[in-house]
């Protein structure tokens, strides 16, 4: 249900006495029936809203949920993108991580109208879930969404201020078995209680560490402030035992914060955050492998003129839309100004990190 030249237009049909009762009530967690049109193609989808303070924007963002597996689909995630004014952010991080070898949903922008309204651009972005496992080959493992800041690979709650009662809590589980969020909670207290000295060896039969230092690579780049203890899913491969870290929702970075604000280049140190990274770092070998693995994305993936590139592409595909979006008629001018913010972000960012990769020597 995806494109690479063309942006898809999705119809979504409702009754209306439905629509209008699912309008009013913008918190309901309640599914409603309605008809996705892609073309000639027709699907039944039960259509949610999606996100949290985002619901209180004129521009809502949606979930579909199909009762039939549909093209190796069972969800998608509409966004609005309506506080970052690129509307490439979230896609253009995400590709990012892909780009550095992080296990990362796929995403592109498509056009929304409902029951005959257009409601503008979005961005439609994969479900972490078995289907993702699946159209990638992957083996089946169980997989957990970071929900809030109890997610912190911490035995310490910074909600509660004291010891969590489970440690597998700040976690819901997408796919799996009480056995699999079992398996989480004790991951959480090893990272917590194996010594220093056998943390080198010990951590291997837990964690793909090498995937963990590119994902944290990537937050660092990025600066994701919240990336480090929530906006990520868990996936524990069945075939290694090994978890794997995914990044989700990343439209506050290069440069913007949760609010749209600017962020500076420096607000992140190079050693990121969260109790599972500070063990990792305090070891010579993973602070080593951290270093060669940041330095190389430094002169490769994360600079201005191999994003630049990216960039350019997504605004020559999106912007014909984006002057017709109806909600975004009032920012249009921050719209075309946004590419020389991030790339003038990336070229700082990526000066401060260089100048700071000693810290890691």
């Amino acid at each position: 249900m995806s494109s690479n030249r063309d942006i898809p237009s999705y119809e979504i049909h409702i009754n209306e006495d439905v629509y209008k009762r699912f309008k009013k009530d913008v918190w309901s967690e309640d599914p409603v029936d309605a008809v996705l049109v892609v073309g000639d193609n027709k699907y039944e989808i039960q259509l949610l809203y999606r996100g949290a303070h985002i619901r209180k924007v004129t521009k809502k963002s949606y979930q579909f949920i199909f009762p039939k597996v549909t093209s190796g689909i069972k969800e998608l995630h509409l966004n609005a993108e309506y506080i970052d004014k690129s509307l490439i952010r979230n896609k253009l991080s995400l590709d990012f991580f892909e780009s550095i070898s992080v296990l990362s949903p796929k995403s592109n922008h498509v056009l929304l109208t409902i029951n005959g309204e257009f409601q503008g651009i979005y961005l439609q972005l994969e479900s972490v879930d078995r289907y993702l496992l699946k159209n990638r080959n992957l083996p089946k493992g169980p997989i957990f969404y970071a929900e809030n800041d109890n997610a912190n690979f911490s035995l310490m709650s910074p909600i509660r201020k004291g010891i969590k009662k489970r440690f597998e809590s700040g976690y819901s589980l997408k796919e799996g078995t009480k056995e699999d969020t079992a398996a989480l909670g004790n991951f959480v207290y090893k990272i917590n209680t194996i010594s220093q000295k056998e943390f080198e060896t010990e951590i291997h039969h837990y964690l793909d560490v090498d995937k963990y230092l590119r994902w944290l690579a990537g937050v660092v780049c990025t600066q994701n402030f919240d990336g480090f203890i929530h906006n990520y899913a868990l996936y524990r491969r069945s075939d290694t035992g090994l978890f794997e870290i995914l990044p989700w929702d990343y439209d506050a970075t290069f440069g913007r914060d949760i609010h749209g604000k600017e962020m500076e280049y420096d607000y992140i140190p190079v050693q990121g955050y969260n109790t599972l990274t500070a063990r990792l770092l305090d070891v010579s070998s993973f602070k080593n492998q951290y270093y060669h693995i940041l330095k190389k994305i430094l002169e490769n993936q994360f600079t201005p003129e191999y994003l630049e590139k990216e960039i350019q592409q997504m605004y020559r595909q999106i912007e014909p839309y984006v002057i017709k979006d109806p909600h975004l008629k009032e920012t249009i001018k921050q719209f075309y100004n946004e590419p020389e913010f991030i790339l003038k972000y990336i070229t700082n960012r990526n000066k401060y990190l260089r100048a700071h990769l000693s810290d890691l020597l």
